[in-house]
């Protein structure tokens, strides 16, 4: 125990003597547990199911209005805005907004109007609507100025201060669960009495209306939703003002009371009603009392066993067949029904009555009313007012009751006809009803074969695609292990030269990671320098000829770069192959090779550029050696050895035979004039590099 008091007695005499102990004790006890759109499920139903109502029946400039009581630090408060923001869209500044927040403890009031929360609500907020409706700031985050503005918090205690009116809707979802059963059935009523008569109720996963079914209906069982009912009378609700109040000015205060001037005509019809109109009741389509209407007591009294407000169990006997004839043929033809004189007994004595069935609908509801109303025919019959029969003649009464009779015998074959004419309308409901179900029944056996015809193609379908998969597994097995021991830089890809796939050394090559993968060639940085290289690719992929070039890297490594299309079996081009081939080992060796030999000599590649030219083949022709290795030899010397004889045994002869011996050429040549040279070509293939060159040595 903090303060180390071992009783209860002690700790109430410490409390009288330190008032802040009381503050700090309310504030323990108060269990603050809320958040962010708890129970997501729920919040997308109100934007799918109730606000497009709520926003359907509002007209003019009318806010929409949201209660939440309860709301401790206001996450929850903050959440109906967000979620009516987002609903609104476009048209949210057309629309009022009113999201009134309230809760018993100050402290948590003025936390909740500051709106200022830790970073780990990102849990709970979505990262767009931390960007739309929240700022950052050094302690985390705070809900825009935008939507502060519409959210209004107060202090209050539900149970004792009067409520908010005309809400649209009221979300408890964190407080019913605390209360105890009598403040629920306090609560309950005030909440009912706070709603629009097309208002909704939203609770929490764990509370329900308990004995409140007449006060709401229930429009999502999931998420704990329900609309306001019509009730025939207003709950009776009694507030007390807070301890704060003057002590002078303590009184009950009830939300009937009228603080305007007291309404003579107000009163003089409130008497005229209570005792010159005809006793009645308002009922619903299903014949539930809402509202009775003047002395009823001749016509209504409570049947036997559980209570109900059902006015067909609680007319009385006599009352019965004319009520039900007459309510069907209100529903029916939506006029007025009327039934007269009908007898009835009350208290050893006979009252004709006339029965009027009046139906009408309530200007914020589409729901259809009925007015019933119960007037007397002829007042008391003399039986009851004592007159003996000596007023008139035997035969006066006599035809007066047989007159009676027959009116009563005429009523009855109406209700007769009424029910007959009912029982034919159903029958034939019935029977079409019948044929209906019976086209069903075939309609449903044929979807059932269909159904089992369905069934037994997906269960084929299902085999194929589980072999389907199970070869492409296969197949995805053999390319990897493929791929990982491919001893060459590769690269696989898409036509928007987005990388698929790579081999290991071109990861090394290419300071590839697993992330890059459906990354752009042109975005990653390689250990190469490979300029324009989406360009090369872009071109493959359109003209679909190969491509092969010959960089160097920052180690001095030779490689030649492949970049050959990408076909499909299908015969299609679905982006291009880049291969690296390691060619330093042979251009090494060709190297020394023409270093050391007496004749001019020179190394071309495929696209026949020069990779290399020893010395003597420079002093014999007058070359000069950088603007000619790296270019073709057709080009060299400003485009003089662009000669036919060496342009066709390069591009015909070569291919063809891989070996020219003693080729005889004629030329003037930039240096020593016109020379018969003899050529001898040799067209070389590295099969472990996929390289190929040509070696051409000169002789006079």
């Amino acid at each position: 125990m903090l303060k180390k008091i071992n009783n209860l007695r002690d700790y109430l005499k410490y409390l009288q003597q330190n008032p802040n102990e009381v503050d700090l004790l309310f504030n323990d006890i108060l269990i603050n547990v809320t958040g962010f759109f708890r129970d997501p499920q729920a919040f997308a139903t109100l934007k799918k199911k109730v606000f497009p109502r709520i926003v359907k029946q509002k007209s003019g400039g009318a806010p929409i209005r949201v209660w939440v009581p309860g709301c401790s630090t206001g996450e929850e408060v903050y959440s109906v805005a967000i979620c009516l923001h987002e609903f609104l869209g476009k048209n949210v500044n057309g629309k009022a907004m009113q999201i009134f927040g309230t809760d018993i403890s100050d402290t948590m009031v003025g936390r909740a109007r500051l709106g200022v929360y830790p970073e780990s609500i990102s849990s709970q907020v979505s990262p767009e609507r931390l960007r739309r409706y929240f700022t950052k700031t050094d302690h985390g985050y705070q809900i825009s100025k935008f939507i502060r503005d519409v959210c209004i918090f107060a202090k209050q205690n539900v149970a004792e201060d009067p409520p908010f009116s005309k809400l649209d809707l009221i979300s408890c979802r964190n407080l019913l669960i605390y209360l105890g059963p009598v403040l629920q059935k306090k609560v309950m009523p005030i909440f009912h009495y706070s709603l629009q008569p097309a208002g909704y109720l939203m609770l929490g996963s764990s509370e329900t209306i308990g004995t409140f079914a007449n006060l709401f209906t229930l429009v999502d069982k999931k998420n704990k939703i329900y609309s306001k009912l019509e009730t025939h009378s207003r709950p009776e609700m009694e507030f007390f003002p807070s301890a704060t109040a003057d002590v002078g000015e303590a009184r009950p205060i009830h939300p009937k009371e009228e603080i305007s001037q007291f309404d003579l005509q107000r009163r003089a019809d409130e008497i005229l009603l209570s005792q010159y109109t005809p006793g009645g009741a308002v009922v619903n389509s299903r014949m539930e009392v809402l509202h009775f209407r003047g002395k009823t007591g001749y016509y209504l009294e409570p049947a036997p066993g559980t209570a109900s407000l059902n006015l067909l169990k609680m007319v009385r006997d006599e009352l019965v067949v004319d009520l039900r004839t007459a309510f069907a043929q209100a529903v029916k033809t939506n006029l007025s029904v009327r039934k007269e004189p009908i007898r009835i007994k009350y208290n050893g004595h006979y009252r004709e009555v006339t029965l009027e069935v009046v139906p009408f609908k309530n200007a914020t509801s589409s729901e259809r009313f009925f007015l019933v109303l119960f007037h007397d025919w002829l007042g008391v019959m003399e039986e009851e007012k004592g007159q003996a029969p000596k007023a008139r003649t035997m035969h006066q009464h006599a035809q007066r009751e047989i007159r009676r009779l027959r009116e009563e015998i005429g009523q009855t074959k109406e209700s007769l006809q009424t029910i007959i004419e009912e029982q034919e309308a159903t029958n034939e409901e019935i029977q079409s009803s019948n044929e209906e179900l019976q086209s069903t029944n075939e309609e449903l056996e044929t979807a059932k074969e269909e159904l089992q015809s369905t069934n037994e193609e997906l269960t084929t379908l299902n085999e194929e695609l589980q072999n389907r998969n199970t070869e492409l597994s296969q197949v995805n097995n053999d390319l990897n292990n493929l791929i990982g021991s491919f001893n060459m830089p590769m690269l696989m890809l898409g036509n928007d030269l987005t990388i698929r796939r790579f081999t290991p050394l071109a990861e090394k090559l290419f300071n590839l990671i697993p992330s890059d993968v459906d990354r752009r060639i042109s975005d990653i940085n390689p250990n190469i320098p490979l300029p324009h290289l989406d360009k090369i690719v872009a071109d493959v992929i359109d003209t679909l000829n190969m491509r092969e070039i010959e960089v160097q890297d920052r180690e001095g490594h030779w490689f030649s770069i492949r970049v050959r299309p990408y076909r499909t079996s299908e015969n299609k081009i679905e982006g291009a192959v880049i291969v690296f081939v390691d060619i330093g080992d042979i251009r090494h060796t060709l190297e020394e090779i023409t270093e050391m030999a007496p004749q001019p000599m020179l190394i071309l590649n495929e696209e026949f550029k020069v990779t290399k030219a020893n010395q003597k083949f420079y002093d014999t022709f007058g070359l000069d050696r950088s603007d000619t290795e790296g270019n073709s030899i057709l080009e060299a010397g400003h485009g003089k050895w662009n000669i036919p004889a060496l342009k066709n045994l390069l591009e015909r002869l070569l291919p063809e035979n891989k070996r020219v011996d003693n080729y005889k050429i004629e030329h003037d040549f930039q240096k020593g004039g016109r020379r018969t040279m003899h050529l001898f070509a040799r067209r070389l293939y590295q099969q472990s590099k996929g390289t190929h060159y040509i070696v051409i040595r000169f002789e006079e």
